[in-house]
């Protein structure tokens, strides 16, 4: 669910004060010994002059990922694909592939399903069904989850809409690590000295910080506000406090042309105006009018306009900024949109694991392993779906079955401390599935947002500090179990590089807390980059123009 850009920014303070004691004295429950709804929970004011901003990342605060329900989410994402048309999908099918992945605390799923509940694709459920899914996130501690409860309050979905609690939720999913409420919030603060309100709410170093940290963590609309900023140095309070320079103007297009790789269409449709058509030609960001550069940018602000799911990581393979000299290029959209897409080397048929070859309870597909996650229950009944195994010390051997949630765990007899013989119940551990890849690098996605290929011989895998030394697109990857790897181990972070260049730095280049050394970049795609097969049909040659000449037209 999207917010809208036009949500009012909330009353000053004194007004909210006493607005705020009547709305959150009315949320409280009669009995104080009930939990307070995470919905009607008490919240900081939001705080336009907060002094600093402290960037978490949301991939570290959220529940681990089963592999098993991701693919379910997958394969659920696919079936909404922007060429299918609306009235042919089949939402039965997506829900329940949906709930399936959000009864394993899939968290994307989660909110997924609080979506199709409120847009009434499943008739036994619908608002409160919904409010009560991203509560649940909530508790879960999923930044995500806040931003979405913000914008019911916002919307009025499921609760008595608030604009004000709307931006306490946006203030508090920032603070978590959420992107969408960092990039949101920034834009309100990042207001110049003409726009109303400027004295009161703005606040550009803060905005500056949030934009960045969004940016970071690959949410690409961020770079089209983050751009502005960098390209005129601007006061805490909005005022201009410099001037564009080649510096600053390089800055703004260099953010523009990464938003461009995290799938933002503004920064697209940016880019070919500055390279194709720009408003100033005194005072534009591109080094010089290359109208050849501007249709491709064209092309593909037209491809992520109409499915805004695309990423293309590899961009550089075929649209590189300047001074880099701007590849061949059939005239074909295709083969444009697939050079610069994420790549996947086919996949190797994984071997049966033991626990693949089971019957149910114990069944699990040869794709999956299981892996103890160390979080334990003593609860009489599963807490939610999940593979649970009799935790270590009970002197059990009992493999890891799956348990439906509110199934009842089996009683076992086990030793106890003084070495007698007890019948009962016992600790449970869950067990998530993970890829039974053998640790293979293989970045997942939505069917479609990845080009399959031939892997690369040999495999190639080298450290950030080197330089690169093949040409082709190239894959960062952390360990399983690194906080960051659900930011890092994507196919959006992908790099067509060229030989000899530098590997991208995490911390320089993807404004991410990230050490270097943490980072390994392994060989995807070793083809070359001249277009199929090295046969240019119809090779599209546009106009270059330099500023200088341009004046003249």
């Amino acid at each position: 669910m999207t917010k809208y850009k036009n949500f009012p920014l909330p009353l000053p303070f004194f007004i909210l004060a006493v607005f705020l004691i009547f709305t959150l004295g009315a949320c409280k429950m009669s009995n104080d010994t009930k939990e307070v709804l995470p919905r009607n929970q008490s919240l900081p004011l939001f705080n336009p002059h907060v002094a600093d901003f402290i960037c978490e990342a949301e991939a570290s605060k959220v529940p681990p990922i089963d592999a098993q329900a991701e693919d379910w989410f997958l394969e659920a994402r696919a079936m909404e694909d922007p060429e299918i048309f609306v009235e042919d999908r089949d939402y039965k099918k997506i829900v329940d592939l949906t709930r399936q992945a959000a009864e394993r605390l899939h968290w994307k799923a989660m909110l997924n399903l609080a979506s199709l509940y409120v847009e009434g694709r499943d008739p036994l459920h619908g608002e409160e069904e919904a409010v009560q899914l991203v509560e649940k996130g909530m508790r879960l501690g999923i930044p995500a989850a806040y931003d979405r409860m913000g914008t019911y309050y916002a919307n009025g979905t499921g609760v008595n809409g608030d604009i004000t609690r709307a931006y306490a939720f946006w203030q508090k999913a920032a603070v978590m690590g959420n992107p969408q409420a960092m990039a949101f919030l920034a834009e309100k603060l990042n207001v110049g000295p003409a726009s109303e309100g400027a004295g009161y709410w703005s606040n550009i170093p803060v905005a500056t910080k949030m934009l960045e940290c969004a940016f970071g963590q690959g949410y690409g609309p961020a770079a089209f506000d983050l751009h502005y900023l960098y390209v005129s140095p601007r006061a805490s309070n909005g005022k201009i406090n410099g001037s564009r320079n080649a510096e600053t103007k390089n800055r703004a297009l260099m953010v523009l042309h990464e938003g461009v790789k995290f799938g933002c269409e503004d920064c697209a449709n940016a880019l070919a105006i500055e390279f194709g058509a720009p408003f100033d030609l005194a005072d534009m960001l591109a080094p010089y009018v290359d109208k050849a550069r501007g249709a491709r940018y064209r092309m593909l602000s037209n491809a992520l306009g109409f499915n805004p799911n695309r990423r293309f990581p590899n961009l550089d393979k075929i649209l590189p900024l300047p001074p880099a000299d701007l590849p061949p290029w059939d005239g074909q959209r295709k083969s444009l949109l697939d050079a610069a897409m994420g790549v996947l080397p086919l996949p190797a048929i994984p071997k049966p694991s033991a626990a693949s070859l089971s019957k149910e309870p114990y069944f699990l597909a040869a794709d999956y392993a299981l892996h103890p996650t160390g979080l334990h229950s003593d609860a009489p009944t599963a807490p939610f779906s999940a593979y649970w195994q009799p935790a270590q010390g009970q002197g059990l051997t009992e493999p890891a079955r799956l348990f439906r949630k509110g199934e009842e765990f089996r009683h076992f007899s086990v030793f106890d401390a003084a070495g007698k013989t007890r019948y009962g119940p016992v600790t449970w551990e869950q067990c998530l599935t993970i890829r039974h890849n053998q640790g293979a690098v293989e970045p997942r996605a939505v069917h479609g947002l990845l080009r399959e290929v031939v892997p690369p011989e040999p495999w190639l895998s080298c450290a950030c500090g080197q330089a690169c030394p093949v040409s082709g697109v190239w894959q960062p990857w952390v360990a399983a179990d690194h906080p960051l790897q659900a930011i890092v181990n994507q196919y959006w972070r992908q790099a067509w590089l060229t030989q000899g260049a530098p590997f991208p730095r995490p911390r320089r280049d993807w404004l991410l807390d990230l050490l270097d050394d943490h980072v390994t970049w392994h060989l995807m795609d070793a083809s070359p980059r001249v277009l199929r097969g090295g046969e240019l049909a119809h090779l599209l040659v546009l106009e270059h123009q330099p500023v200088g000449q341009a004046k003249h037209v």
